[in-house]
């Protein structure tokens, strides 16, 4: 529905979007479970490499690439590990539209919103409801016409509740399997999925060399860039630990 709304042009021209998903928090001792966990080599990032790219997904999905971007991340500033576990991002577009992205996996109970504002509305997606508070004139236009120095456009909301969250992981994996089997047309094909590793990985280049990257990313020195992290890690990672529980029902997109 948000993509729709946004495709259709029912926001007007794109101004900002701010997505805080932080209600990925693991605990110390989902990263000692396994010792490819949270590593150079092994993952090629935190967060933004093993619970994010859902979200980054659906962000360049809804709203398109950015063509700037500029990361702060923190380091194993939560957790004893030598990737990201925190990360704060912002991404400017090509219409002048800009974004913040936000993510960890070190606060609980976390938060899980989406606002997205053009010159004709807001749309927040938080709790499973998605509201639509849309201005009666465009704000651009209103800002030009109106004598009053504090008025601000009237404004009408709509409420849609949404139901469930799709097949998830399984639907995913048998999309697959039918794509080989049956032929079936691929819900995410690697043309898709390609966007959310680039956007990835820029921020993660961002950060770590505190410079702004521009988009395109360049795959090759990005390449090189990961290279030289697992080649000069000196992470020692903690004795693993044996989980209490391994229930993977709660290993899904939130």
């Amino acid at each position: 529905k948000i993509r729709a709304l946004v495709q259709q042009g029912a926001l007007g021209k794109m101004q900002r979007i701010n997505w805080i998903i932080t209600n990925w928090f693991r605990p110390e001792a989902y990263y000692r479970s396994s010792p490819w966990r949270a590593t150079w080599a092994g993952e090629g990032g935190g967060v933004l490499m093993n619970q994010c790219p859902h979200n980054i997904d659906l962000f360049q999905w809804l709203f398109g690439m950015p063509v700037r971007v500029r990361a702060f991340a923190g380091f194993g500033k939560y957790h004893d590990i030598e990737v990201e576990d925190e990360v704060t991002a912002h991404f400017d577009y090509a219409n002048g539209a800009t974004a913040v992205f936000i993510t960890s996996t070190g606060e609980a109970p976390g938060t899980n919103r989406l606002e997205v504002t053009g010159e004709r509305g807001r749309l927040v997606y938080e709790n499973d409801v998605l509201t639509f508070t849309r201005n009666a004139v465009s704000a651009a236009v209103f800002s030009r016409k109106t004598k009053e120095i504090f008025a601000a456009p009237a404004t009408t909301t709509k409420v849609f509740s949404i139901s469930g969250h799709g097949g998830q992981h399984q639907e995913i994996t048998q999309n697959f399997v039918n794509a080989i089997s049956k032929g079936t047309p691929l819900i995410a094909p690697a043309s898709e999925g390609i966007h959310s590793v680039e956007l990835a990985n820029a921020m993660l280049l961002s950060a770590s060399t505190a410079k702004t990257v521009n988009l395109p990313l360049d795959a090759a020195h990005y390449a090189r860039h990961l290279r030289r992290r697992i080649a000069n890690s000196q992470f020692v990672k903690p004795t693993p630990r044996r989980a209490t529980t391994s229930d993977l029902s709660k290993s899904f997109s939130p």
